[in-house]
């Protein structure tokens, strides 16, 4: 594999990973958020899939972001009698979200684009000292 394909693929490997972190931040942001209105559903949690694609301008199978997906555990109860939004027994519906699995989600996810940050450093690096061979 030539340097300038490996950048493109792990390229690919950035978009895909920067969207993904994306959409665990929306998660975060909403974990607390409550329905808009009496009787309506709290945000529901969104989990990020990758995909595997042939690029055919690199020659060379690429990940992007797939579908985001809609998480379909129920969601939290908690009893509040006092909060606008609580039911005649007093429970409010929050959203499906759990902060720890989201924060671990986004350090792999970090983990992963800093890879691939990394790889195009390298490759960056190798054609670099490449060049600098053919010039001596």
């Amino acid at each position: 594999m030539d340097l300038t394909r490996a950048i493109g693929v792990a390229a690919a490997g950035l978009k895909a990973q920067a969207g993904r972190m994306r959409i665990i931040s929306e998660n975060i942001a909403n974990a607390d958020s409550t329905a808009r209105t009496a009787g309506g559903d709290p945000y529901r949690r969104k989990v990020p899939t990758l995909r595997s694609s042939f690029d055919d301008e690199l020659a060379a199978q690429v990940v992007s972001l797939g579908r985001v997906e809609r998480d379909r555990s129920d969601f939290r109860v908690k009893h509040e009698p006092g909060h606008p939004l609580a039911d005649a027994e007093g429970n409010v519906r929050l959203p499906n979200v759990n902060s720890l699995i989201e924060q671990t989600d986004m350090r792999e996810a970090q983990r992963s684009y800093e890879a691939n940050l990394n790889m195009v450093g390298a490759a960056r690096r190798m054609i670099v000292r490449t060049l600098d061979i053919l010039r001596a």
